[in-house]
């Protein structure tokens, strides 16, 4: 249905975070973020499974219930949706090769990706326990996609996370697209060393073990490598992991720079691990020395440049 073009970057989302009014009660939960900034970097494929199966609006609402260890969606009115979901969210996965991230909207018996309100079939009790049914079939069928909540993408490290991997994600797109080969996929690699290194410097080093060898099964490592890819970005990168690349990264200055120039790095590496000052201030003058000390290695390396600078996601962390 969506075909990968390496010229667009294709986003799932709900509907309603489109602002589209399509809810149970009419209207729309519209994400700022999502529709004035992100919207202005990738192109939404907004989607509202509880219309698509053929509800309508206004409708009845659904509810999550468990029935004997089983996760059933019922409207207001008794009716059983639960099939619907399912198979609506496997049919719509098959088209969904070219999207590289979703965002989902939350609390949403259809779409929440985690803490969605479940209720006991005995009618007594409830807890925010359960996936939405589009949303898990969603997510199993592509494990490798981004996903993400509206509610979480209030979170600056989360939205920054979020943004990253999409950006990481689509970027693996683009050389799948061209052709794998051996060199590719290595230089891939050698440009997500210090990305890789701020969300889990084992990983690095782990991928790195897996590519030593490439004169056989490249595919087979190649799907081996893209998955432990996103599973390390999924991890947050906090200030330590932060701070061990940027002190990695000054490295390459220590001939080109002053005292002076040398000490006020450090100063500012300093001030961002304790807190005091953003990732953006630290980046900032690395990305200063880089434009008056050339090194191609380091202009190559993603993590001085992980998504648009427009989007101001690194301010708050």
């Amino acid at each position: 249905m969506y075909k990968f073009d390496p010229q667009v970057i294709r986003v799932g989302i709900s509907g309603c975070l489109m602002g589209q009014q399509v809810r149970f009660d009419g209207g729309h939960k519209r994400s700022d973020f999502c529709t004035e900034e992100l919207a202005r970097f990738v192109e939404f494929v907004p989607v509202c499974p509880e219309m698509a199966i053929g509800l309508g609006t206004p409708r009845p609402s659904i509810r999550l219930i468990n029935r004997e260890g089983e996760l059933i969606a019922q409207t207001a009115r008794g009716e059983d949706v639960t099939a619907a979901l399912r198979e609506y969210g496997r049919r719509m996965a098959e088209g969904f090769s070219g999207l590289s991230g979703y965002v989902l909207c939350a609390k949403s018996p259809s779409c929440g990706m985690e803490r969605v309100r479940v209720y006991h079939d005995s009618g007594k009790g409830n807890a925010k326990e359960g996936t939405g049914l589009y949303a898990a079939e969603l997510m199993r069928a592509l494990p490798l996609l981004p996903v993400e909540e509206d509610g979480r993408l209030n979170d600056p490290v989360l939205r920054e996370n979020f943004v990253t991997r999409l950006y990481a994600l689509h970027d693996w797109q683009c050389l799948l697209h061209r052709g794998l080969t051996p060199s590719r996929l290595i230089a891939f690699h050698s440009r997500y060393k210090y990305l890789l290194m701020a969300h889990h410097r084992d990983s690095y080093q782990q991928l790195g073990q897996l590519l030593s060898d490439l004169s056989c099964e490249v595919e087979r490592k190649a799907d081996g490598y893209i998955q432990g890819l996103m599973q390390a970005l999924g991890r947050r990168a906090g200030r330590t992991g932060h701070t061990n690349v940027l002190q990695h990264l000054q490295g390459y200055f220590k001939r080109q720079l002053s005292s002076r120039q040398r000490q006020e790095l450090a100063r500012t590496i300093h001030q961002y691990r304790e807190g005091i000052l953003p990732l953006l201030a630290p980046i900032t003058l690395l990305r200063h020395y880089l434009e008056e000390h050339p090194n191609d290695y380091l202009r190559q390396q993603v993590y001085l440049n992980p998504h648009p600078e427009a989007l101001r996601l690194r301010y708050g962390i």
